[in-house]
């Protein structure tokens, strides 16, 4: 099999997995190569998401570095075994590859937790909402391309409707509800969209508001999407240069704390939900 050119952010999820569980058992490339029978630049493409990987080759990894956590080692055998051309693919060439990943980490996760100071969450924002959100983009947008990143932000809303959606719990700064994007009456049907969205059994919305003072992470967009054993939990970040994706231990755990930490600096739901109302009614 030849090695992929362009393995997307969940083949090189698996690899950079696999990696950590040979270094774990203090395993060179060469040993393992080894005692799988194939040579040092096979396990190498492995771990960089270039070659394909099926449940046993996963399962037979996992038994020569002696891995004993059964739950990450099913997990990761389910990632090889899912086949998904997802809806996202439409896209590739098309978009940045940063916004494949997210629809596609999105799309695997258990659950979702966001933090917006600037902007209502993508996967709740309106079309004209969206719209506006893109029309200030720097550099400017063709209008094709303005076209085909206002489709595929709203196809990512189809991930809260499907059969067993991801628990999501998003953290929204009273600064995202009274930013005017696209004028009065655009804001104004997005605080109602908010709203009706926040009554789903799968969201939970929280507003983060002004007088909640300073909180860690107030510059930056944060996605935290929980794989299904703690191991695969992702962090999504919108910088700008794009998207970037943290998937070490640590980054992960500091991000966790961010959000938990945030979160206590919310208001609960229901009184988000009238926070929401009242802003909505200024406009």
């Amino acid at each position: 099999m030849s090695p992929r050119s362009g393995p997307t952010a969940r083949q090189r999820r698996l690899g950079t997995e696999l990696r950590k569980m040979r270094e774990h058992a203090g395993m060179t490339v060469a040993r393992a190569g080894e005692e799988l029978g194939a040579d040092r630049t096979r396990i190498s493409n492995m771990e960089a998401g270039r070659l394909g990987m099926s449940e046993e080759r996963v399962r037979t990894l996992a038994a020569i570095y002696s891995c004993a956590d059964q739950a990450c080692v099913d997990a990761l055998a389910a990632m090889a075994v899912e086949r998904v051309h997802g809806w996202w693919e439409e896209y590739r060439g098309k978009l940045p590859a940063g916004a494949l990943d997210l629809a596609e980490l999105e799309h695997h996760a258990v659950n979702l937790r966001t933090m917006q100071p600037m902007h209502i969450p993508g996967l709740l924002q309106t079309e004209d909402y969206a719209r506006a959100v893109f029309a200030t983009a720097v550099p400017d947008l063709t209008a094709a391309e303005h076209r085909r990143r206002l489709s595929h932000r709203l196809k990512r809303r189809d991930v809260l409707d499907r059969d067993n959606p991801p628990q999501c719990t998003f953290l929204v700064h009273e600064a995202a509800l009274r930013m005017r994007f696209g004028g009065a009456k655009v804001a104004r049907g997005q605080l109602e969209y908010l709203l009706e969205a926040s009554e789903r059994d799968n969201v939970t919305v929280r507003v983060i508001p002004f007088a909640a003072g300073g909180f860690p992470g107030a510059g930056a967009s944060v996605l935290y999407a929980a794989g299904p054993v703690p191991q695969l939990d992702t962090v999504q970040l919108d910088v700008a240069t794009g998207v970037a994706l943290v998937d070490a231990e640590t980054l992960v755990a500091n991000y966790r704390e961010v959000l938990d930490r945030t979160q206590g600096l919310s208001l609960s739901p229901e009184d988000t939900r009238d926070f929401v109302r009242d802003i909505a009614q200024q406009l």
